[in-house]
Formats: C-alpha cells, structure tokens, sequence
C-alpha cells in the first residue's frame, strides 16, 4: 500500500531566498534521487500552523522507512535544518488531497 511521508516545518525568516534556492534545486531533485516521489507541498498564510507542508510518496512503508533511514536522507535532511525550524514528519497510509 502506498504511503505519504507527510513533513511541516517554518522557514527561517531570515534565508528566505536560500531557502527557496535549495528546496528547488537540491532538495526536491534529492528526494526524487533517492526514490520518493513529491505529492503536493502547502503553503500556510495565516494562523497558527506550520508554514510549510509536503507530502511525499513512497510505494510502501518499507521503502518509505528505508529512504528515512538512509544516510543520504540524513545528509539531504541536515541541509534542510539549515533553512527551517519546527520540522516534523510521519507516515501515513496515502490518500487522495490534503493530509495533515
């Protein structure tokens, strides 16, 4: 059964513009690399919620945890941590729309 990797985070208000560079040219071509699939990313405008939301998908969860656990996820992740703050993830059984 397919999965969604479902992650929130805020971007850190002061590497907006960097933060933009690396999400477009390193971090969704990384995350394609190491065989999951973007879904759907979220933008939050107003309210108290994570200003972020991404959804990816995996063929199960096996491959989803596999990715996760992969040392090339932690060095893609690391790089992200240096953009955002307040970042969270799960997995999900994957469903059509918005998943939160």
């Amino acid at each position: 059964m397919a999965v969604k990797v479902l992650m929130t985070w805020d971007i850190d208000g002061e590497r907006d513009q960097a933060y933009f560079e690396f999400v477009i040219g390193e971090f969704i071509p990384g995350v394609q690399r190491l065989g999951l699939q973007p879904a759907e990313a979220w933008a939050t405008i107003y309210g108290a919620y994570p200003q972020i939301q991404v959804g990816l998908l995996a063929n199960d969860a096996d491959q989803a945890r596999q990715v996760l656990d992969s040392d090339d996820w932690v060095l893609l992740q690391d790089r992200l941590f240096g953009y955002v703050k307040n970042f969270a993830y799960k997995v999900v059984p994957a469903r059509g729309g918005f998943q939160f």
